[in-house]
């Protein structure tokens, strides 16, 4: 459960698993660079439209996502037979989980006694809850005896566990001293699992697109058309993740018969055996990409420079391509939509939209009260030092985990609502879209605090009177929600639109399928005519059914929010009043 055993894959099993690697990278690598090719066009087609009014009001902070360092420490469950012991351990920026033998082991620099990224793991804190999962990976036939078993967990209660679970990697037991530790830790490792897992969701780059729309569209091609939250993760934890949900079934059914022992040291050793696939996939997949590397680096270059200078008749090409081919799929799309779509569209709109209204409206109001106090140090502190210090806690406010906790929150109370309106239509993704919500709150908080920031050390200059500063400052407060708002509101926009998307586009291609496929092989040799990689039937294809469902959501979320009322400005506070002594120069820079 702790260190790491030696693997136990034998040579067949290891040569076998790279077969299924390299078949897997051979069957995607075609969707990826047919992807690489629609994403060029997309961007530069973007690049030479018209372009849109200025969005942002907020200033972009320029601090990369990150978690705090949490570090401090704990027992852990390991060993061979498991036993709990002591260690020291520490959570990295990048989401990279580390523990020690001892704290001075850490501070002198030296190799850490094990290691795990965080990405897909969840955080348990029930010990019962804990015990039942394991039950349930290997369950105890009728005939089988449990008891008089050894289980160190029932043998030794455990009051402030910390169970990190992941569906094909080892499970990482720790145990914190008290409820406050506990707590604390489990707010860091939940923001070290958000950001290893939504690196992809975040990137703007065209090759990440790519990657993304490459991954959906070979899993339709092996017939899974509902998004589910296996692009969390780098590229290769991605395919990884794809790769062991195919292998899970035969793996399953080959090696849970052959474990013997008790039950939970069945569930402990079956784990064990899927973080040493895990591990294997994983490999191959890295060493797969980074042999692809270069070759996409030559391939973006290339469509660069044969797509810019085509781009308008590429473009042209491609509208006389949708527009016959929309004639031939307009009347099974409506009926689709009308029959299958609409009834649930509605729903699960409003649901997104009170969700991401909770969201902002926490975001603001903790905004207004960071800088409220602030303002209350500013008033009643004589200390340059405590100013300063202040002014670092407000700039950390979007990493603080703690804080940013309320926010997070009104994201994960929303999940278990929309998991009943989205499961049957196929979508399996809820965690991935809380992400996003909980991703979109510390972002927005980001901007808004380094906008404060920044206006604040403009306008406080030592030629102001207290009273003169004061009224600026109250200002700078107001502007500053004012941008906010602006922004949270394109913001929400811009979510719901993005997972309505995420949740009823693969549904209608999935309804679409049969009825469709023969005009969609008749205007394949068309597509095929016109020599462009960014143009494939499946592309245009999807275009045109994402076009008329955009409609649709549209209409359906402009209806909606003409029937709710917009969240209000929250009210200042604290009249601010005169600010002595004046803070010096640049202290508000960050």
């Amino acid at each position: 459960m702790g260190g790491r055993p030696s693997s136990p894959l034998d040579k067949q099993q290891q040569q076998h698993l790279k077969g299924q690697v390299d078949t897997l990278l051979r069957n995607f690598l075609p969707c990826y660079r047919g992807q690489l090719a629609a994403s060029v066009l997309q961007q530069i087609s973007q690049e030479l439209g018209p372009r849109e009014p200025a969005g942002c009001q907020l200033m972009c902070s320029k601090k990369l996502p990150r978690v705090r360092e949490h570090r401090g420490p704990l027992t852990q469950l390991g060993g061979h037979p498991p036993r709990w012991q002591p260690i020291f351990c520490v959570l990295r920026g990048d989401g990279r989980l580390e523990w020690f033998s001892h704290r001075e082991e850490y501070e002198n620099g030296g190799h850490p006694l094990g290691s795990m990224a965080l990405t897909g793991y969840t955080v348990m804190t029930s010990q019962r809850e804990y015990l039942r999962l394991l039950d349930t990976l290997c369950p105890v036939s009728s005939g089988e005896r449990t008891q008089g078993e050894s289980d160190p967990l029932l043998e030794m209660p455990v009051h402030f566990p910390l169970f990190l679970q992941h569906p094909f990697r080892r499970h990482l037991c720790f145990s914190a001293a008290t409820g406050e530790v506990q707590r604390a830790w489990r707010l860091a490792l939940q923001g070290g699992i958000r950001l290893r897992g939504t690196v992809l969701q975040r990137s703007q780059a065209p090759a990440a697109r790519a990657f993304l729309d490459a991954v959906r569209l070979y899993r339709q091609h092996q017939g899974h058309f509902g998004d589910d939250d296996v692009t969390l993760g780098s590229d290769a934890e991605v395919l990884t993740g794809v790769l062991m949900r195919e292998l899970l079934p035969a793996l399953r059914a080959q090696t849970l018969p052959g474990l013997r022992g008790a039950s939970r040291n069945r569930a402990w050793a079956w784990t064990e055996l899927l973080d040493a696939v895990h591990a294997a996939v994983l490999a191959g997949a890295s060493a797969g990409l980074r042999a692809f590397q270069p070759e996409k680096d030559e391939l973006l270059a290339v469509l660069e420079k044969t797509i810019r200078p085509d781009v308008d008749q590429i473009l042209r090409q491609r509208g006389r391509l949708v527009g016959r081919l929309q004639v031939e799929v307009q009347r099974p799309l409506e009926s689709c939509l009308r029959g299958k779509v609409d009834a649930q569209l509605s729903l699960v709109t409003q649901k997104l939209l009170s969700t991401t209204e909770a969201v902002l409206l926490a975001v603001q109001s903790l905004l207004a009260q960071g800088m409220d106090r602030l303002s209350r140090h500013l008033r009643g502190s004589s200390s340059g030092t405590q100013l300063r210090k202040e002014v670092y806690s407000f700039g950390e406010m979007p990493w603080d985990p703690e804080l940013m906790q309320t926010c997070y929150c009104e994201a994960e109370r929303s999940q278990g609502r929309l998991g009943q309106l989205v499961v049957p239509l196929g979508f399996f993704g809820t965690q991935s879209l809380v992400f996003g919500a909980q991703d979109l709150a510390q972002q927005l908080m980001a901007d808004a605090v380094a906008t404060f920031l920044q206006l604040a050390d403009q306008c406080l200059t030592t030629a102001l009177d207290c009273t003169q500063a004061a009224q600026r400052l109250e200002k700078v407060r107001g502007r500053v929600l004012k941008k906010f708002q602006s922004d949270g509101s394109s913001a929400q926009r811009k979510f719901v639109r993005g997972w309505l998307l995420c949740i009823f586009l693969p549904f209608a291609l999935r309804q679409l399928e049969e009825g469709c496929k023969v005009e969609l092989l008749e205007f394949e040799g068309d597509v095929l005519a016109v020599g462009s990689p960014a143009l494939t039937i499946e592309g245009i294809y999807k275009d045109i059914v994402q076009g008329v469902l955009l409609q649709k959501i549209d209409g359906d979320e402009e209806a909606e929010a003409q029937r709710r009322t917009c969240p209000g400005q929250p009210g200042s506070s604290a009249e601010v009043q005169r600010l002595c002594p004046l803070p010096p120069p640049g202290t508000f820079r960050r």
